[in-house]
């Protein structure tokens, strides 16, 4: 019983999947003209960087990301003439952001992952 409360307490957890996911997501999901549903992938980005300790160093590029996004949508949530869609309607250099953004803290997250990995 004591070696397997010691298994456990030894053990390391990875940073949730959902994150580094939900970051290669976006910018699919943007180039694909699915902007509109990126919100959902750019939301779990933040909460799960927000909330996992680990990811501390993350975070700057997670509110990035959000603010990226939020700008094309709130000006197309704002504007006088909307689209039909999100994608339809956002500049191609909000979307070059967007992407650029994403795949950077994508990126970030694997060689923050391997740099911890070294440490240990």
């Amino acid at each position: 019983m004591s070696t397997r409360i010691l298994d456990r307490a030894t053990t390391v957890r990875r940073a949730p999947r959902s994150v580094i996911i939900s970051a290669w997501a976006v910018p699919i999901m943007v180039l694909g003209q699915f902007a509109m549903l990126a919100v959902v992938p750019v939301a779990l980005v933040l909460i799960g960087t927000l909330r996992d300790a680990r990811l501390r160093a993350l975070r700057w590029g997670a509110i990035a990301l959000t603010a990226a996004y939020a700008t094309p949508l709130a000006l197309w949530a704002i504007g006088p003439e909307r689209a039909q869609s999100l994608s339809k309607d956002m500049h191609p250099v909000f979307a070059a952001i967007i992407v650029a953004v994403g795949v950077a803290f994508a990126v970030a997250y694997h060689v923050l992952r391997r740099k911890t990995a070294l440490s240990r």
